[in-house]
């Protein structure tokens, strides 16, 4: 077996859309720049992923220096949006709601909000985290003091590995529902996926050094209905849920891929790192290739 590797980096610009496949990231202290940073939200506050929104699978947000995105998809006018600055105009502050969780965003604008209105045939706003060193804590059970994330669900990154979607899809090949595999990794939405380990090797790992950057492994990742939605034309199926429940379950969560936090003690004292859409705020930088090593 090769040593394992970093064999790929995801960015998703807006939770839930489609994302991009950098060659390199810079890691801040609540995920990769640039990461979930913009969302969907309904009128009255509540997030939208594709849990309620499948066709959120089909648009792309392309993210462009400075932290603005520009907005695609099929039969819709491409939309450069910029970053909106907190009081500026219509960029007004507001409240919304994330897992039953307060998160103060900033307004995109009307443009952004028809663009994706008229996508998703619903009234929605598109929203900005200005600030997440200070907006959104990370989840106590699992944060260190002045821990932080993105708009991820509740954790700053995700990891994946290839040898345990190859053992998962051939569970799926075993089942009920063989016609709907394999399925390809974008099902699992990840920041980081890692190549040269045993299946599942990643359920016992504590921390691990990915390049030049460490992280904690604090759990493993809780799966829902988007995993089995295809992301290429917004369509669902069974799997990988049927197939989860029979070998991946616990208690009432089904499992795939593990969460992370970058392991920065100093959380006021960060090397200042550059690169990408960085904020000058990096724990240091994530390359495809890297190399991967267990340290606990």
């Amino acid at each position: 077996m090769v040593d394992p590797a970093l064999s790929a980096i995801h960015v998703y610009a807006i939770k839930s859309v489609g994302g991009t496949a950098p060659l390199e990231a810079v890691v801040e202290p609540w995920g990769l720049a640039g990461d979930r940073r913009w969302m969907v939200v309904e009128p009255g506050g509540q997030y939208v992923t594709q849990r309620q929104q499948a066709r959120l699978a089909l648009v792309s947000a392309e993210p462009l220096p400075g932290g603005g995105i520009r907005l695609g998809a099929a039969g819709h006018e491409p939309l450069t949006v910029a970053v909106p600055e907190p009081g500026d105009g219509a960029a007004a502050v507001s409240t919304v709601w994330l897992h039953k969780e307060a998160v103060e965003v900033v307004s995109a604008g009307a443009a952004a909000d028809e663009w994706f209105s008229g996508f998703l045939g619903s009234p929605v706003r598109l929203v900005h985290l200005d600030d997440p060193a200070r907006r959104r804590p990370l989840t106590p059970e699992f944060a260190r003091a002045g821990e932080t994330v993105s708009l991820a669900d509740e954790f700053p990154l995700l990891l994946t590995t290839t040898a345990s979607l190859d053992a998962l899809n051939s569970l799926i090949a075993q089942g009920d529902h063989p016609d709907e595999g394999p399925l390809p990794m974008n099902r699992f939405r990840p920041n980081v996926v890692v190549e040269g380990t045993a299946p599942w090797a990643e359920d016992g790992w504590r921390r691990i050094r990915i390049g030049e950057v460490v992280f904690r492994v604090t759990n493993p990742c809780a799966r829902c209905v988007i995993t089995t939605t295809d992301q290429e034309t917004a369509e669902r199926g069974k799997e990988p849920l049927r197939t989860l429940a029979r070998h991946r379950r616990s208690a009432d969560q089904l499992l795939f891929g593990q969460n992370l936090v970058p392991e920065l003690p100093e959380l006021p004292e960060l090397p200042r790192t550059a690169g990408p859409l960085g904020d000058g705020r990096g724990a240091g930088t994530l390359r495809v290739g890297d190399r991967v090593e267990i340290l606990e």
